[in-house]
């Protein structure tokens, strides 16, 4: 398939991503795709639209389709010196857009609004499961450096 030359990122809208998030073999348990959709879902987004340091984006096409979408969190910390750090979670890609450039794009510009704030780090969190994904962010230069441990309620 041929790269997708064009995207626009920007803010996203309530309800826009919930399919993305649901279309793989994880978010498919996780997630509740329903019509209507569950209301817990428009009060998390409208919490996230008052945090002024989590940006949560999507990608659009050139016919301003949706076809990708992550959360980029800016967290000051005492480590490191005071240092702040980004954390890139949720990235998503349509199904019908993956392999052809779309994710490495937004997390490229995810990094780049992190090193625009001053952070001194970027992470980003993956299911251990999500092999290909892993394989993905080594291509970009990230890192494995942590042990990620998870309490549920």
């Amino acid at each position: 398939m041929a790269a997708i030359s064009s995207i626009t990122i920007r803010r996203a809208r309530r309800g826009v991503i919930v399919a993305m998030l649901a279309d793989d073999p994880l978010g498919s348990a996780r997630e509740r795709l329903e019509d209507p959709l569950p209301s817990s879902y428009f009060r998390a987004f409208e919490a996230l639209e008052q945090v002024s340091h989590i940006q949560l984006v999507v990608a659009e096409d050139e016919d301003g389709a949706v076809i990708g979408c992550l959360q980029l969190s800016i967290l000051p910390g005492l480590s490191l010196q005071g240092a702040s750090r980004g954390l890139i979670e949720d990235v998503r890609v349509a199904a019908h857009c993956r392999s052809r450039g779309v994710g490495e794009k937004i997390v490229q510009w995810a990094v780049a609004e992190a090193r625009a704030s001053g952070c001194a780090l970027v992470e980003l969190l993956t299911h251990k499961t999500r092999v290909d994904a892993q394989r993905f962010y080594a291509r970009l230069g990230f890192q494995p450096s942590h042990v990620g441990m998870t309490l549920r309620f």
